[in-house]
């Protein structure tokens, strides 16, 4: 009888604290599209979409994050899909930012700064290839920067571990269900985003304030 409490009560645990939990928020409650073609765009995942978008939402010069998948080969992906693992696309997350104020090499500051970047497939709780760390890059500079800033991060030592986040080139992102848009705004109160998200994101903030929004400091 204690094993099987026991066993319910981490399963119960282990539903309010996964990234792989349902919304059930209806489509019409997500805000509507804006128009992004003069931003420039980077393309990022380190674990779950869900922070990830709201960590770079947060900084100054970001304009917007669209959650999506990437990395794989699976055209059209559902999110049911991606859980699975069996797509070989990661959650990812679609930066669109002002150029003339904030650069690619800060952007991959708050990309490596928001995660461990030595974690092998995902972040924790959530692991799997589908939460694994990518830097998607558009083109050769993108490549070079990011290559670059791992060879620093390699060999200033700061980690025990090498850095596990891979460095491929973007075929083609796709945005995820709209109900995955602005997930902590719409959701404050799920037990995954107080308990993970909501956290990861302060202590992002804290770490760093020059780089936030005032408007966005949770």
């Amino acid at each position: 009888m204690r094993f099987r409490s026991f066993l319910i009560a981490t399963t119960f645990l282990i539903a309010l604290t996964s990234c792989a939990q349902k919304s059930h928020k209806p489509a019409s409650m997500v805000s509507g599209k804006k128009d992004l073609s003069k931003y420039s765009v980077a393309t990022f995942a380190s674990g779950c979409f869900w922070h990830e978008e709201a960590i770079f939402e947060s900084v100054k010069g970001v304009q917007e994050a669209i959650s999506g998948y990437a990395g794989g080969t699976t055209s059209n992906p559902s999110y049911e899909g991606i859980e699975t693992g069996t797509t070989g696309h990661a959650e990812t997350v679609n930066v669109y930012y002002d150029s003339s104020v904030i650069s690619y090499p800060t952007l991959l500051k708050v990309y490596f700064a928001s995660q461990d970047p030595t974690s092998v497939n995902g972040q924790a709780p959530d692991f799997g290839t589908q939460y694994r760390s990518i830097i998607l890059y558009r083109n050769n500079t993108e490549k070079q920067l990011a290559e670059s800033y791992i060879h620093d991060l390699n060999a200033s030592h700061k980690y025990s571990k090498p850095i596990a986040a891979q460095v491929r080139p973007l075929t083609k992102f796709w945005p995820a269900e709209e109900y995955h848009q602005d997930y902590i705004q719409h959701n404050p109160d799920g037990g995954y985003v107080q308990h993970v998200s909501i956290p990861e994101v302060k202590d992002f903030q804290k770490r760093f304030p020059e780089l936030i929004k005032p408007d966005r400091k949770m």
